[in-house]
């Protein structure tokens, strides 16, 4: 682990006790995990998070002009942009219309008359084939 990384995680944990305001409560948990995730994807913004402001007035910021509503992209771009001014996200959603039910291995062709005969007494049925 790098040096900023683990500061920047220790920050982040220890102030966001620290975070008043209901919205920005609402926020801090989910702001705060996708902090931790870009302070490890990117040395240079952990560092930043480190000598930046604190994770409550990030969290201010964050819920500016929010209304009754702010999309996850958006909260994260602004706390991202507090930290680090310019810096843009990218998220990428894809979408599985078979879902789980994919993963699951189909079973074997076994024929009717196989599934419980011992290997050494199978019996074929041709007619099976056609």
């Amino acid at each position: 682990m790098s040096e900023f990384r683990d500061e920047a995680l220790e920050k982040l944990r220890k102030e966001a006790a620290a975070v008043s305001g209901s919205k920005e409560r609402a926020m801090s948990e989910a702001v705060r995990a996708t902090l931790e995730n870009f302070a490890g994807q990117e040395e240079e913004f952990a560092q930043a998070i480190v000598q930046g402001g604190s994770f409550p007035d990030c969290m201010t910021a964050v819920a500016k002009g929010v209304g009754g509503h702010i999309s996850d992209l958006e909260a994260y771009k602004k706390a991202v942009q507090f930290y680090f001014p310019g810096a843009e996200i990218r998220m990428q959603m894809t979408i599985d219309l078979i879902g789980a039910a994919a993963a699951k291995e189909p079973e074997p062709y076994t024929p009717k008359h196989a599934r419980n005969a011992k290997p050494e007494n199978i019996v074929l049925d041709f007619t099976e084939f056609l």
